[in-house]
């Protein structure tokens, strides 16, 4: 396992708190937005029906989370799971978590496996209908069920406890090594003797003090031992254990040393997130303000306007260039254009600047719609290894602030830029839309003019196999226009061939792919 700040992927919460609503005392603000030495301000938009939370860095959006009460993510969850089937030629289990699709579990994820030589075949450690402890690394996505490991790990605001492992380790983001030392001795002084597990300790440990830390420990020693008596007499399909809500992850997970502030438009939610903070975040509290303006809150900021933007294919650059964003199900790649840019004192000048400004936007928008799994970027061609190299440094720089793991390799001989996003929940397109259902998800529908000749094609095809006194065409607006006025002629032609007439009817429920022939 790699030690970083989510434990392979897997933010587990601090647990379910009682909200207290006469505990904190209430803040306001002014309609516009001030300034503030720190960058950053996280906004929470609460509704019944779901919890937004946009990342705002410099006026700009650059994250958008939302968490809808009827479809909470699954990851950091522990059940009690059942083995529904082993599947030896992939190495691999379904397991049933009570879920609509039966979660997925590697053999490579089940603790213990790889310690013995040469890795235990996994048809020797499972069999169908056993229960196992299992928790969530990675939520259902499209077709595909949930991610499962066997590998507990439990996050605190500091650390991350791994209570199966016994090693200390330290998130890649910690890059200094005498840092990194100095958090490991002191971390050790302050375990318990009889301490066991393992421990990542996590980017924000490095400013907390001896009490934060040996709180931390005791904290996520006690819930991980409630869990494990939970799990010796739980049937399967029991929840062990549920990540926090989004809107208390924004303490743990979100809020740094950047953060100005956090505004909140809910009294109740602001409430439970003070009486949260005071108790595991007590910095932060100060930064929680409780917004109560007439406009709403993400109209202020410009927020729904940034979401509309994020679904759109085409993305604007500010010098005229464009983005040409487009998601598959095996990739996703992204376009630059110079559009109407024609700046510069030569050509190589504007492509080198539309390319600096893309590098910039795009690593936003790849946080902004949450983006994973393989990017490819084809930055307009540029002639000079130093451009080149510009626009990579520019691009890696952009994506400093990403906290999602990723790699980003140099330009191939194609010119194009390769990368990984590490995926850990769908995508702001997925959560939002879904395909469409007259084109089914291709982006484009037939044309009317190809519709038609499929429609003569069909009915050439039933009037040699039924004895029909009539053919009646049923099909959209579009469709029978056409075939009213420029295809009139080969309608006619086939209407003779076929020696019986056809008639047409407008059927305003279908689409212009759709259409029915009908005997009379």
């Amino acid at each position: 396992m790699k030690p970083n700040d989510t434990a392979n992927g897997t933010p587990a919460g601090l647990g379910a708190l009682r909200v207290d609503k006469t505990a904190a005392p209430a803040f306001t603000r002014s309609e516009a937005p001030s300034r503030f030495a720190m960058t950053e301000e996280i906004l929470v938009n609460v509704t019944p029906q779901e919890t937004r939370v946009a990342v705002i860095e410099h006026g700009v959006t650059h994250e958008l989370h939302i968490e809808r009460t009827s479809a909470r993510g699954l990851v950091g969850n522990i059940y009690v799971g059942r083995v529904v089937r082993v599947l030896p030629g992939m190495q691999s289990a379904f397991i049933d978590v009570g879920g609509e699709r039966a979660a997925f579990l590697h053999v490579a994820d089940i603790w213990g496996s790889r310690n013995a030589a040469g890795g235990t075949p996994i048809e020797r450690l499972l069999s169908a209908g056993q229960n196992l402890v299992v928790q969530v690394v990675k939520d259902p996505l499209g077709t595909k069920g949930a991610r499962l490991s066997t590998q507990i790990s439990i996050a605190g605001r500091f650390l991350v406890y791994l209570p199966q492992e016994s090693h200390i380790g330290i998130s890649q983001r910690i890059e200094d090594e005498e840092e990194r030392a100095h958090l490991r001795e002191k971390l050790q002084q302050l375990l318990p003797p009889e301490e066991k597990g393992g421990f990542i300790i996590r980017t924000m440990a490095e400013t907390a003090s001896d009490p934060e830390l040996k709180s931390d420990v005791e904290y996520l020693r006690k819930l991980w031992q409630g869990i494990r008596e939970r799990s010796q007499t739980a049937p399967a399909l029991t929840v062990l254990y549920q990540d926090l809500n989004l809107s208390m992850r924004v303490l743990r997970d979100f809020v740094h040393e950047d953060t100005a502030r956090i505004l909140i438009d809910s009294r109740e939610t602001f409430t439970a997130m003070h009486k949260f903070a005071r108790e595991f975040t007590p910095n932060v509290a100060e930064r929680l303000e409780h917004y109560q303006g007439e406009r709403p809150l993400f109209d202020l900021y410009g927020v729904e306007d940034e979401i509309e933007k994020a679904l759109a294919r085409r993305v604007d650059l500010k010098s005229g260039g464009y983005l040409i964003i487009d998601q598959t199900e095996a990739l996703t790649t992204v376009d630059v254009n110079t559009g109407g840019f024609v700046g510069g004192r030569n050509f190589d000048d504007t492509i080198f600047k539309t390319n600096l400004e893309a590098a910039q936007v795009i690593a936003r928008q790849l946080r902004m719609r949450n983006l994973g799994g393989i990017i490819i970027i084809d930055f307009i061609d540029m002639d000079t290894e130093e451009h080149r190299n510009a626009v990579l440094g520019e691009f890696r720089k952009a994506l400093a602030r990403d906290r999602t793991r990723m790699t980003v390799n140099g330009f191939t001989q194609l010119g194009l830029v390769e990368m990984t996003r590490k995926r850990t929940r769908e995508s702001l397109a997925h959560v939002l839309c879904e395909p469409c259902p007259v084109c089914e998800g291709r982006g484009e529908l037939k044309t009317a003019q190809t519709v038609c000749y499929q429609i003569l094609r069909e009915l050439l095809r039933e009037s040699r196999q039924f004895n029909a006194r009539e053919f009646r065409i049923l099909a959209s607006q579009q469709v029978i226009d056409m075939f009213l006025d420029e295809e009139s002629q080969s309608l006619a032609m086939l209407s003779d061939f076929i020696a019986k007439p056809v008639s047409l009817l407008v059927e305003s429920a279908y689409n212009q792919e759709q259409f029915d022939i009908v005997l009379m």
